[in-house]
């Protein structure tokens, strides 16, 4: 995983904290669970972090954060919903519908976050 951390570090350098949501969505979107994409990828958005020298707590809340926001687009949970309420066959519309919210989320949360790392708490861990 440092390997990979790096390689993101030296790509996205200034700007991880605009990209860093969209982590926890694809996490969320092909596990299913927030818990599972925070498992596997809190390490190496930490590890990015610890690469480009900027807020790991910030960093890493992104990565829940985006987790959550993957939620609303997750097949699993799409099906699970559509399945308990007697609908059936409509999940890719409500996933479609419901992707236009999660990137608007991912994309607030991101801008607020580069504002947060590089202006207003450039020295928190």
């Amino acid at each position: 995983m440092l390997c990979i951390s790096i390689s993101a570090g030296d790509l996205f350098q200034g700007v991880w904290p605009l990209f860093s949501p969209f982590i926890g969505i694809i996490g969320a979107f092909m596990s299913g669970s927030n818990t599972t994409s925070n498992v596997l990828f809190s390490g190496f958005q930490y590890g990015v972090a610890d690469q480009l020298g900027i807020s790991k707590i910030i960093i890493v809340g992104l990565q829940v954060v985006g987790g959550a926001a993957g939620n609303m687009i997750c097949v699993h949970n799409v099906v699970a919903a559509f399945t308990t309420v007697g609908v059936l066959g409509k999940e890719g519309r409500v996933i479609r519908t419901n992707a236009i919210p999660a990137l608007i989320y991912a994309i607030s949360v991101g801008v607020f976050a580069y504002i947060s790392v590089y202006f207003l708490f450039p020295t928190l861990f």
